[in-house]
């Protein structure tokens, strides 16, 4: 038997000896599901680097290890997890914690939400409000080769999920606080599902830390329906241990003259791999793919994008930029679709990275698929040092040489930060990224543990 059967047949046997443990804490909706999405992950098992989109990133060193099986929080767990501050800690928001992947069960939406606004748990949601749930819930994860999609679907008993309806507009974002935790090494799922109607507008802030030092691997997939005329907007702040390995599958499907905008700032992970999916469904639609990536020490950053222009008079921008210290290694996987009718199609990509030694690495592969006739589209990758001729200018006018490095690293990273919309947030996620390349977060977030990681 190969590791990949190995693998199949480990993860095959957890979710048969955890099936009503799972369908107990979950929604009978969503059940429905299992059973045909296993079938689809033992046909597909775990990528590895056979798979073109994970040829530079391997997983298996995480799936190999032994999670425990099943873990459901507790009222007392939420309450521990409420305490925690998360780094945005001035922001105007809707807060919602998300603890191992469970959300608290407030029998209804949070509280301060205005009418026409539904947040809290999937799982009571599809309870709730079974026909819209079913009408989005497997709509738009179509992949058909990542294995790790339908084992999500598989395993995963709750997440976010977030209703917005018609000509509804969220005036403070609302920001998801997703906190792993355990005494144990832990494997964690989770499923989101986000829906934002006609006219409607929503900006969300997903936050991802660890709270204790064990090994953490989590396997997520969030759903993202933005109807016509709508805006949606989400900035998923990732600062995570070195023993936290953060696997996110993010599908955003987009009707006529939508706006949507994705943004991963990535701060701190053993293992990060973000994957993003743009469709852009209805002629007018507009997306952003951002990303900005700091490593250092063994971290690996994989940031893979698809943006499938279906629709004419579509734009869509993709701006990753990262600085790898150390040892760290980074690849980004950027991926333009243009279908035999998107005519008049705009799309932009832009992958810029920097190395500060020799033993840093990153692999860029930006792809551009074009079937219409009638399109401008770009793409462009760099990898290399800082600028000699910036750090001698500045050198030259009194700056020390780490002041120089640090302006210039920080310089180059803001073309990113200054895309957040919401002012506070821009300015926190500033001083946030001047004290990662300072050095000064070596641990994950404001965590009180005591870890050396």
């Amino acid at each position: 038997m190969d590791k990949k059967e190995a693998t199949i047949q480990k993860f095959s046997k957890l979710f048969r000896e955890n099936t009503s443990r799972i369908e107990k804490n979950s929604a009978s909706l969503i059940n429905s599901f299992r059973g045909d999405a296993m079938k689809q992950f033992t046909q597909l098992g775990i990528p590895d680097r056979k798979n073109e989109s994970y040829k530079y990133t391997n997983l298996e060193p995480w799936f190999n290890a032994n999670y425990k099986s099943y873990f459901v929080p507790e009222a007392t767990d939420f309450k521990a997890a409420e305490d925690f501050k998360c780094e945005v800690t001035q922001l105007d928001s809707h807060d919602l914690v998300l603890l191992n992947g469970f959300a608290p069960k407030y029998n209804g939406t949070i509280k301060g939400m205005p009418e026409g606004i539904w947040v809290g748990s999937l799982a009571e949601a599809a309870e709730k409000f079974p026909d819209i749930v079913e009408k989005h819930y497997g709509r738009y994860t179509k992949n058909g080769k990542d294995g790790l999609i339908p084992l999500n679907t598989a395993l995963a008993s709750d997440g976010i999920f977030v209703y917005v309806e018609k000509g509804v507009s969220l005036d403070k974002p609302i920001q998801v606080i997703n906190l792993v935790h355990s005494d144990g090494d832990m494997f964690v799922q989770h499923r989101n599902l986000i829906i934002v109607e006609d006219n409607a507008e929503l900006p969300m802030i997903v936050c991802d830390h660890a709270l204790s030092p064990q090994k953490f691997l989590t396997n997520a997939v969030t759903e993202v329906y933005v109807g016509e005329n709508s805006h949606f907007d989400i900035l998923r702040v990732q600062n995570e241990h070195n023993n936290a390995a953060k696997l996110t599958h993010t599908f955003i499907h987009q009707e006529k003259n939508s706006h949507a905008v994705s943004n991963n700032i990535t701060l701190h992970g053993g293992l990060v791999r973000n994957s993003t999916y743009h469709r852009l469904n209805g002629s007018g639609a507009e997306c952003n793919a951002l990303g900005l990536y700091l490593t250092d020490r063994w971290q690996h950053i994989d940031n893979f994008v698809s943006i499938d222009h279906a629709s004419p008079d579509c734009v869509s921008n993709q701006l990753f930029k990262g600085v790898l210290d150390d040892y760290a290694t980074g690849t980004f996987n950027g991926r333009i679709l243009v279908n035999k009718g998107a005519q008049r199609t705009l799309a932009y990509q832009k992958n810029n990275s920097i190395l500060l030694t020799d033993d840093a690495r990153m692999d860029t592969k930006p792809q551009l698929e074009i079937y219409a006739d009638d399109v401008k589209c770009s793409h462009g990758a760099t990898v290399g040092q800082l600028d000699e001729d910036a750090m001698f200018y500045l050198r030259s006018r009194g700056v020390n040489k780490d002041e120089a490095r640090l302006m210039l690293m920080f310089g180059f990273a803001h073309e990113v930060i200054e895309n957040i919309r919401t002012e506070v947030l821009r300015e926190r996620i500033d001083e946030l990224v001047l004290q990662r390349l300072r050095g000064e977060l070596s641990r994950c977030a404001t965590c009180n543990i005591n870890c050396d990681i």
